[in-house]
């Protein structure tokens, strides 16, 4: 009766692993990036409609879609993308994870990151 049990709980313990994701185990639904400007002065504006103020750090949504800076500060770039790209995690999740463990990422968004640091073009 036990060895059913082990069974059981190990068979349980493997289908658990499987189907979750390595991404959305270990991202959050956020990630903190640092904005500034190119010369080093305060910056403010929007990131996907969400007030910033820099130099700072900005949390952001992970998506499945570009970051859109639009900044309000005199002599700097007004619209400024950084670009989303596949976080390595899911790699490693769809070599040990298979099929569910990264539709699981990829449903959860998780599996999306942006780099950490975005500079904002200005001038003096």
């Amino acid at each position: 009766m036990n060895k059913m049990k082990s069974l059981y709980a190990g068979v349980f313990l493997i289908s658990a692993i499987g189907l979750t994701g390595c991404a959305s185990i270990l991202n959050d639904k956020t990630q903190d990036i640092n904005v500034r400007s190119s010369t080093g002065s305060p910056i403010e504006g929007t990131v996907n409609g969400q007030p910033f103020k820099g130099p700072g750090v900005v949390s952001v949504l992970r998506q499945n879609k570009d970051l859109h800076f639009t900044t309000t500060t005199d002599n700097c770039t007004k619209e400024t993308i950084a670009p989303k790209s596949v976080d390595g995690k899911f790699f490693i999740n769809v070599l040990s994870g298979g099929v569910f463990g990264s539709s699981t990422d990829y449903g959860s968004d998780k599996m999306w990151k942006y780099n950490d640091d975005v500079v904002i073009s200005c001038t003096k």
